[in-house]
């Protein structure tokens, strides 16, 4: 995205919930990758739009993404977590029990693969955010656990922009490989959201 869009949607945008915005500098102060308030907005919106209860994170960190999806299900929601960190958990907790959030959120200390290769049921959304070279092992397990016109949503889609370099690295290369073949998988229908670093929108058919 470029950054003076980039700076224009920021200033557009309103403030977020005050812990939110303490989970955002949290997150600048110590370098920690979140989705951000736009995509935020977005994981919000899909969510009212869906309907969605049952939600699941592929990567979780701190718990901003699992904040967006509990004020947008305003406390009815089932989230499962997942990350590797136990210390990220803590902090997670510690930023929900401070906003007073509602929802049910079961947090698993584990690789998210082992997590979405296990774990049965139907979700209504599942947010894809792991370490981009499991990307394309995530695909087959969406279209598993996923209800019909269910979401599939996939963060770094465009990689700073190196799924459009002459020659991609390794990690550029696996996020064009997951990006096509979703695109061409028959379970889904696929499309581009380019908001920050872009996102593959996928709903289950």
């Amino acid at each position: 995205m470029s950054q003076k869009l980039d700076k224009y949607m920021m200033k557009v945008i309103p403030d977020r919930h005050p812990v939110l915005m303490e989970m955002e500098l949290y997150a600048r102060e110590n370098n920690f990758p979140i989705v951000g308030p736009l995509v935020g907005r977005f994981l919000y919106q899909m969510t009212v739009t869906a309907k969605a209860r049952r939600i699941l994170e592929l990567g979780s960190g701190f718990g901003y993404s699992a904040f967006w999806f509990s004020l947008a299900t305003r406390g009815k929601g089932h989230i499962t977590m997942t990350d590797t960190d136990k210390t990220n958990k803590r902090r997670a907790f510690e930023f929900f029990k401070k906003a007073g959030l509602q929802s049910q959120f079961d947090f698993k200390i584990a690789d998210a693969l082992n997590v979405i290769k296990k774990i049965s049921g139907t979700f209504d959304l599942i947010l894809n955010d792991i370490d981009k070279d499991g990307y394309p092992e995530t695909i087959d397990p969406a279209a598993r656990l996923l209800k019909k016109g269910g979401l599939f949503i996939t963060d770094n889609a465009f990689w700073s922009g190196g799924v459009i370099e002459k020659k991609p690295d390794k990690t550029s290369r696996v996020i064009i490989d997951f990006t096509e073949t979703l695109f061409r998988d028959s379970r889904f229908f696929t499309t581009f959201v380019p908001i920050r670093d872009g996102l593959c929108v996928a709903v289950r058919l």
